[in-house]
């Protein structure tokens, strides 16, 4: 070996070594937790969001697709349907059947003609136009009570119990027992029919009637059942209704401007005289 070779350096074996990762802190991992969570949060509701949004376009559609037979009925014969016509098989008012849903089903939607026999009412007061997705029958529902409903007629208006001729479109007699409800409405006696309601969103879940009262939305959340749930008809729609006009259009209000504003723009919509009672 030179002499050089004795000032070089020694060589070194050099050795590979993996060192592990370092762990989550307890902190760093709730964090993480916390911010999936969040996001999940955020998903859930553009979901729900998006699905109500779907809903309300559905039940829009159907509440129009009603208004387009309620105004097809009055083409047709000259007034408004009736809320219910007990006299039908005695022979009275042939054309508005049993009631105002089965005279707009089986006359103007499906064409399936006169005998209420032919389409059982249940199977199509639960589907199709008659059906609002946001509209589920509740577990509480009486087994008695036939089929659930989604949507209601503007029967009375604003009219009373005490009251000789009713308001709405139902019928002028809707409170009277002996002459209920005949006879019908005209086409003529609704003044202004771009601001009078005709159908919308039924809150009871009952086929009868929409009004500013017990039939259509019952405020109290004391009241036992379906109808009583506030609650359950404000998150229906996130606090609006579906309603359609006797001109036709259709509107998506508060329940608030419904049923608790007492302004005269508020009252004039549910009477066939325009006038705030």
């Amino acid at each position: 070996m030179g002499a050089g070779a004795a000032h070089l350096p020694a060589r070194r074996h050099s050795v590979w070594r993996f060192s592990s990762p370092r762990a989550f802190s307890l902190v760093e991992l709730l964090t993480v937790i916390a911010i999936i969570g969040v996001l999940s949060a955020l998903l859930l509701l553009a979901i729900a969001h998006a699905k109500a949004r779907a809903q309300r376009a559905v039940c829009l559609n159907n509440v129009r697709q009603l208004g387009i037979a309620l105004r097809a009925f009055v083409a047709d014969n000259g007034v408004y349907v009736l809320e219910g016509n007990p006299g039908y098989r005695q022979g009275a008012y042939p054309e508005h059947l049993t009631m105002w849903s089965t005279a707009l089903q089986l006359t103007e939607l499906s064409g399936s003609g006169s005998s209420t026999n032919r389409i059982p009412f249940a199977q199509w007061a639960s589907q199709t136009v008659w059906k609002c997705p946001a509209a589920n029958k509740p577990s509480s529902w009486p087994t008695n009570s036939g089929a659930f409903f989604s949507y209601g007629y503007n029967v009375q208006g604003t009219s009373a119990r005490t009251d000789t001729n009713s308001l709405g479109l139902g019928g002028q007699y809707v409170w009277s027992a002996a002459r209920y409800p005949a006879p019908p409405v005209a086409e003529s006696a609704v003044v202004n029919p771009s601001e009078m309601m005709a159908i919308g969103d039924g809150f009871k879940g009952g086929p009868g009637v929409i009004e500013d009262g017990d039939n259509w939305l019952w405020r109290s959340a004391g009241v036992t059942g379906y109808a009583g749930s506030t609650a359950h008809a404000s998150a229906r729609h996130q606090g609006k209704a579906e309603v359609v006009f006797c001109d036709g259009h259709v509107e998506s209000p508060t329940l608030r401007f419904l049923f608790e504003d007492p302004s005269d723009a508020a009252l004039v919509r549910w009477n066939r005289d325009h006038l705030p009672h």
